[in-house]
C-alpha cells in the first residue's frame, strides 16, 4: 500500500496555491505568475523548505494583499510600494503577522498618479450621476464630449474613465480652464501611448510566465514617470510668472 503524501511545509504556513485562493476573493485577476513576479521583485520573501517549496506566512499574505491593493486602488509602481513596505519594516511594530497597514505618505519624489485613478471597472453612471460626482455642469460635460475627452457607453451610461477625467476637469474648471483648452492634453497623451507601446508591447508578447505582470508594471512605471515629468516641466515653465526661485536657491 502506498504511504500517504507528507506535506513538506511546516504547520502554520501556506503553499503558493493556498495563498492564491486566499487572495482571489479580493483580487480576482491575481495569478500564481503574479505572486512569483512580486517575489522576484523583492516585495515578499517567503521561506523555502529544503525541498524548495515556498512557505508563506500570514505576514507574507498581508504584504501581498497590501501590494495588490496599492496597485489596484492607487496605481502605484512597485518601486513606490517597496519604499512603503521598507518603511513599515523599519517601524518598531513591524509586520508581526498582523501588519499595521497605515496610510503612509508617498515619498516627495513620487508622482501623484492616484489623482487619476479609475473607480471599480463595473461602474455605470447616468448622466446626472456623473454630473453630481464630478461637479461638472451639463454644458461642461457636453463640451468634453464634443472634444472627445469623455464618451458615453452604448445606452448612455458612463464608466470609470469618464468619472476619472470628469473629476480632474471639474477641478481644473475652478481656474477657468475649459474643455476646449484641454485638446492638447489628449493629443499629448495619444503621442505618449504610441511611444510607450513600443516599450511595453515587446514585453507583453514574451512567452515567459510573468510577461503580463511585467508589462502591467512597466505601464504603471511609465505612467507615473510621465506624470512626474509633466508636472516638473510645467513648474519650471511657470517660475517666471510666479517669481518662485529654482530649488536650492
Amino acid at each position: 500500500m502506498t504511504a500517504p503524501a507528507v506535506d513538506p511545509r511546516p504547520r502554520g504556513t501556506l503553499s503558493i496555491g493556498e495563498v492564491l485562493n486566499q487572495l482571489r476573493g479580493q483580487f480576482p485577476d491575481v495569478t500564481i505568475s503574479k505572486i512569483r513576479f512580486l517575489e522576484t521583485e523583492g516585495l515578499v520573501h517567503p521561506d523555502r523548505t529544503p525541498a524548495g517549496y515556498r512557505k508563506f506566512t500570514a505576514a507574507d499574505v498581508a504584504r501581498l494583499s497590501y501590494v495588490l491593493t496599492q496597485q489596484r486602488d492607487h496605481y502605484l509602481p512597485l518601486r513606490v510600494i517597496k519604499d512603503q513596505l521598507d518603511a513599515m519594516d523599519r517601524a518598531p511594530s513591524g509586520w508581526g503577522g498582523a501588519p499595521r497597514l497605515a496610510h503612509l505618505a508617498i515619498a516627495d519624489n513620487a508622482p501623484t498618479a492616484e489623482h487619476f485613478q479609475p473607480a471599480p471597472p463595473s461602474l455605470r453612471l447616468s448622466r446626472d450621476e456623473l454630473l453630481n460626482a464630478t461637479g461638472l455642469t451639463a454644458a461642461q460635460l457636453r463640451e468634453l464630449e464634443e472634444f472627445d475627452l469623455v464618451a458615453a457607453l452604448p445606452g448612455g451610461r458612463y464608466d470609470d474613465d469618464a468619472l476619472a477625467i470628469g473629476t480632474v476637469v471639474g477641478q481644473m474648471a475652478r481656474f477657468g480652464i475649459e474643455g476646449r483648452h484641454l485638446r492638447a492634453f489628449r493629443s499629448a497623451a495619444q503621442r505618449e501611448v504610441g511611444l510607450f507601446s513600443q516599450v511595453v508591447g515587446p514585453i507583453a508578447k514574451q512567452h515567459s510566465a510573468d510577461a503580463k505582470a511585467r508589462a502591467e508594471e512597466a505601464v504603471r512605471e511609465l505612467a507615473a514617470l510621465s506624470v512626474q515629468l509633466h508636472a516638473t516641466l510645467v513648474q519650471i515653465g511657470l517660475r517666471s510668472i510666479t517669481g518662485a526661485p529654482p530649488p536650492g536657491d
